[in-house]
C-alpha cells in the first residue's frame, strides 16, 4: 500500500514497541517519518530520530520544530509516549500519581499543541491518540494507569470536536495487553514470569497477547486519508477483551 505517499508523519515513544512498528509501517507505505524518544538512538533511516522529553514542553518544541523542518511539513501525529503503572489507589504516592499523568496525558497535550500549527497546513491531518483497553474496563492493580488512559480517551473526542473544522482527525487506538518491551519487563519482575504470561494472554478472548504490529495497522488504519470520515473514534485492539464474553473451553 502506498495510502501514505508524500505524507509526513511523527511518532512519539517510537524508537521501541508500538511506537516504533507504527513508524516503520508508516515509512513502508510512502510516509516520511520523524521518531521522538527519550533514547532515539537506535532509530535508523529511513526513520529520522529526535530526542524530546514529553514532559519538558521547551524539548517538545524544539523536537518537533526540528523534525517538521527536516520533514518538510507536518500530517500525522501519533501520540504513543507513555509509560506504565501498577497498584491500587493506596499504592502509588502523590510523586507518582503526578509523574505518570504527566507523561501519558500532558504530554500529549505539549506534542499536540506544538503540532497543530503544522496541521492546520495539511490536506489530510490526523491524529492518533495511543489509549488502551484500560479506559474501558477495569483491570486490578492498574489504578493510575487506568485513570490516565480513561483521560486520554476522553481527551481525544474533545480534540476531535475542537479540531475537526479545522481539516484535523482526531483518533484514538486502545490496545490490550500487548507483547512489547515494557510488558516484558514487567513479566521478568513477576514471581513466576512465565504464570503471568499465561493469565495476561488468557483474559483476552483471543488467548494470546497483542502484537505491536497489531496495533500498528490500527494506527495506520486510523491515520491514512483512506480514512477521511473517521473521527472521535477509539478502536479497540485487543482479541476481544472490550466486547466478548466467550464460554470457558469445553462448554
Amino acid at each position: 500500500m502506498t495510502d501514505f505517499e508524500g505524507l509526513k508523519a511523527l511518532v512519539t515513544g517510537g524508537a521501541s514497541g508500538i511506537g516504533r512498528a507504527t513508524a516503520e509501517l508508516l515509512a513502508e507505505r510512502g510516509a516520511s517519518v520523524a521518531v521522538l524518544d527519550l533514547d532515539p538512538s537506535s532509530v535508523e533511516k529511513p526513520l529520522l530520530g529526535y530526542r524530546a522529553d514529553v514532559t519538558v514542553d521547551a524539548s517538545v518544541r524544539q523536537a518537533v520544530a526540528s523534525a517538521v523542518a527536516d520533514l518538510g511539513g507536518l500530517d500525522i501525529v501519533v501520540n504513543n509516549a507513555g509509560i506504565g503503572a501498577q497498584g491500587t489507589v493506596e499504592d502509588n504516592d502523590d510523586d507518582e500519581w503526578h509523574r505518570v499523568l504527566d507523561v501519558n496525558v500532558v504530554g500529549m497535550v505539549r506534542v499536540t499543541r506544538a503540532a497543530l500549527p503544522h496541521l492546520r497546513e495539511s490536506s489530510h491531518a490526523a491524529i492518533v491518540n495511543t489509549c488502551s483497553i484500560a479506559a474501558t474496563a477495569g483491570l486490578p492493580q492498574r489504578a493510575l494507569y487506568s485513570a490516565t488512559k480513561g483521560a486520554v480517551q476522553s481527551l481525544t473526542l474533545a480534540m476531535a470536536a475542537d479540531h475537526l473544522r479545522e481539516g484535523i482527525r482526531v483518533n484514538c487506538v486502545n490496545p490490550g495487553t500487548a507483547d512489547t518491551p515494557w510488558v516484558g519487563r514487567l513479566l521478568d519482575s513477576a514471581t513466576d514470569p512465565a504464570a503471568e504470561r499465561a493469565a495476561l494472554a488468557a483474559r483476552q478472548p483471543s488467548g494470546r497477547l497483542v502484537s505491536a504490529a497489531e496495533v500498528a495497522g490500527a494506527i495506520a488504519y486510523l491515520a491514512s486519508p483512506l480514512s477521511g470520515a473517521t473521527t472521535g473514534t477509539s478502536l479497540a485492539v485487543d482479541g476481544g477483551m472490550q466486547g466478548l464474553r466467550l464460554r470457558p473451553v469445553g462448554q
